[in-house]
């Protein structure tokens, strides 16, 4: 039987584990204990949330790395393949997808998508990115697109088509001409699977704005944090929708602050892969649109500690605190990560979440 989608809901601050696809997750550090991304270790972590209750499961689209002496992130699992192995190792948790517009048609991505709406009973959910990195494009031999958004327009469209036309479908496009096409089945969820985008620019924005459920964001001061929810609110509203506001946070939650600080400066100043988090941070400003512009010169610890994500360090009560406060500026859920899943994400959710449920936050 489908039920509704885990990110509709009832829980005020939803929450989600992000990157464990991804070898290192979202940490670009050297110390031992750092996320190998092991097919058993994915398994594990996704169980954990699934029995928790979290409420996704989210994985980054990566096809190369950033080098340095653990050659990060180049060890990741295809996101299509990797929901469908957890929506049959998991029961309720949402499941999500991330795929690179340019580099997969948007006929193959209605099959493969619908496939693990099936298999998980509607918990399928699909993150839209364009990309941003050069390298990885040209391993395909695919320059990057100008107009991505245009393109990722046009690409959601002829899957939502797909879904709903009862006869083959002929479109006519800028960027896809398709003749006689036909997707069967089609997603269990109506008109087609849960959606997000992650941008931080106008054009990804409004694609956001138009064109998806939900959008993923950053912020660099809990002070702005309220101003991104605001203006994807002011762009969906020009056109008569609704967009709900995630973000993105790195975690390290220890029984005292100073224990928790100790071990962000270890991972992600003392043993960063400094290497790693150079090539990081300078592809993302040359060629993406995804943090404040200061965050660069300013944040290059969060760039080690979790891709230049916000920082929640400290107690399970502190944690909790300013998430309730993320909760307030607007935010229906956070996307986590950690330094290593397995080990780390036991205690978070037997000593946060107890605190967000006494906040009202989550039932």
């Amino acid at each position: 039987m489908i039920k509704a989608h885990p990110l509709h809901g009832s829980n005020k601050l939803k929450l989600g584990v992000f990157s464990t696809n991804a070898d290192g997750g979202l940490a670009i550090t050297d110390v031992p204990e750092r996320w190998t991304a092991s097919w058993q270790d994915n398994l594990t972590a996704a169980q954990i949330a699934d029995r928790a209750g979290l409420e996704f499961m989210l994985p980054i689209a990566r096809w190369r790395g950033f080098g340095g002496r653990n050659k990060v992130r180049e060890w990741s699992f295809e996101t299509f393949t990797w929901a469908a192995a957890l929506a049959v190792a998991t029961d309720q948790i949402g499941l999500f997808m991330t795929v690179h517009v340019p580099l997969m048609h948007p006929l193959y991505a209605a099959k493969a998508l619908a496939t693990v709406d099936h298999i998980s009973r509607g918990r399928a959910g699909l993150n839209i990115v364009c990309g941003w990195n050069p390298k990885e494009f040209g391993m395909f031999g695919t320059p990057l697109v100008e107009k991505g958004y245009d393109q990722a327009a046009e690409w959601i469209e002829i899957l939502e088509k797909l879904y709903a036309s009862a006869e083959p479908l002929d479109y006519e496009g800028t960027y896809y001409r398709l003749k006689e096409a036909v997707s069967r089945p089609a997603s269990l969820q109506r008109p087609r699977p849960v959606t997000m985008n992650a941008a931080f620019g106008g054009p990804g924005r409004d694609f956001a704005a138009a064109r998806c459920d939900y959008l993923f964001t950053t912020f660099s001061e809990m002070s702005d944090a309220g101003k991104h929810v605001a203006d994807i609110g002011e762009r969906a509203d020009k056109i008569g929708r609704d967009v709900g506001v995630y973000t993105v946070a790195h975690v390290v939650c220890r029984p005292t602050m100073e224990e928790a600080q100790a071990y962000y400066a270890r991972y992600a100043v003392t043993m960063a892969g400094h290497d790693a988090v150079d090539a990081h941070m300078a592809g993302k400003k040359e060629f993406s649109q995804s943090h404040d512009p200061h965050a660069y010169d300013r944040y290059r610890q969060r760039f080690a500690g979790g891709a230049g994500t916000y920082p929640l360090i400290g107690t399970p009560e502190t944690i909790a605190a300013d998430m309730a406060a993320i909760a307030g500026h607007g935010y229906q859920g956070i996307a986590l990560s950690f330094v290593n899943y397995t080990q780390e994400l036991p205690y978070f959710c037997d000593h946060v979440l107890p605190i967000l449920r006494k906040a009202g936050l989550r039932g």
